[in-house]
């Protein structure tokens, strides 16, 4: 595969990627938006299970990124089988890149465009769960902070 090929098949993934993680992040956000505002100990399990949930769905939405990258390779006879791509994808996408398995000089900007593609993709995602971890500590902090209403006096001339 010419250069001109392996970089229309990176941008095309890298293209599907993004909107992939758009969705994902998109569908994340309405989820935190619509579960509203407790207080005391239930906000307090709420925001543990919000945390936790939104870790699992930003590893979830990262995996579907590394799979489709995985049946490409597997999908075009780029590595022999669909476990070894998905193991090459995995290790390119984090840019770990142990450099046990590598892709046939026509996929190598491909994989190299992966690793950049993951570096952003993972950043992104970082920066929306510090955004969001920050988001529950400022609303947690509003909760805490706001000063006890004065209950009004009794009026004495008023039956009770």
């Amino acid at each position: 595969m010419n250069l001109f090929v392996q970089l229309a098949v990176a941008t095309g993934m890298v293209l599907a990627t993004i909107l992939v993680h758009l969705a994902g992040l998109a569908g994340l956000l309405l989820v935190i938006r619509r579960q509203g505002h407790r207080t005391g100990v239930r906000r307090r399990w709420h925001d543990v299970i919000g945390i936790v949930g939104a870790a699992t769905a930003l590893f979830v939405v990262h995996g579907i990124e590394i799979w489709a990258y995985a049946l490409l390779y597997s999908g075009t006879g780029a590595l022999a089988d669909f476990g070894t791509a998905l193991y090459f994808s995995t290790a390119t996408y984090t840019t770990i890149g142990y450099g046990d398995v590598l892709l046939g000089e026509s996929w190598r900007i491909v994989g190299a465009i992966e690793g950049a593609n993951g570096v952003i993709l993972l950043g992104w995602s970082t920066a929306f769960f510090v955004a969001m971890v920050a988001r529950i500590t400022i609303v947690e902090r509003e909760f805490t902070e706001r000063p006890a209403t004065p209950r009004p006096a009794a009026d004495p001339y008023k039956p009770q």
